[in-house]
């Protein structure tokens, strides 16, 4: 329950960082989306409404938040998370997959097998529609680097994914996020944003059925 109202309400733990930790804040924000992209083991971070809330924040407090900062670096982010977990899935991905800590595996089956499905659906363009599905965002880089996807290949679809994805929403947040609606219900936005990402899959599902 921690962990949802984590998520529902990261505006307004984003806002604690950022008036405790001041131009720290620029370095915070990088390092959750770096970890969220870039390590197979951290695939539950909030990225989508992470990247909306900094948006809203950079709107909220632009002397303290620079825009254009916080665009770069989390594009950056985006798309060097995704080449380090292509990295690691490439170099050592075969026995991180059976890897066990505790007893139990640190990489689901059933997490490996739905971003699989995307790659047999989908093809290439998986590492870009995975940027807006949570935890398959974070294994879709991974798997590639196991199934060896040619390099030139993952880097194209990589940064138009991580740019459509760090830039579009971190925008969305900017500019919608100063409407009193949208700030005073921040959790039904969340939920807007979840729904949001199941859209290139309904319409990549449609294509492929009237195909």
């Amino acid at each position: 329950m921690e962990f949802l109202d984590y998520i529902l309400h990261i505006d307004k733990y984003l806002e604690l960082i950022l008036n405790d930790y001041q131009n720290w804040f620029y370095i915070i924000l990088f390092l959750l989306i770096f970890i969220e992209t870039g390590l197979v083991v951290m695939p539950f971070l909030p990225g989508d409404s992470l990247l909306f809330a900094a948006g809203m924040l950079a709107a909220a407090f632009p002397d303290q938040l620079n825009i254009y900062i916080v665009l770069v670096l989390l594009w950056i982010a985006a798309i060097l998370g995704d080449t380090v977990n292509y990295t690691i899935g490439k170099t050592i991905g075969t026995r991180l997959v059976t890897m066990k800590i505790f007893g139990k595996r640190i990489i689901k089956d059933s997490a490996i097998e739905k971003t699989e499905d995307f790659f047999n659906k989908y093809g290439s363009k998986t590492i870009v529609i995975a940027r807006f599905v949570p935890i398959v965002r974070t294994l879709a880089p991974f798997v590639a680097g196991v199934s060896k996807m040619h390099y030139g290949t993952f880097i194209k679809y990589n940064i138009v994914g991580g740019t459509i994805w760090a830039i579009g929403i971190t925008l969305a947040g900017y500019f919608l996020g100063t409407i009193p609606v949208i700030k005073n219900n921040f959790e039904v936005v969340v939920l807007a944003i979840i729904v949001f990402s199941l859209i290139p899959i309904i319409v990549e599902f449609i294509k492929e059925k009237r195909k």
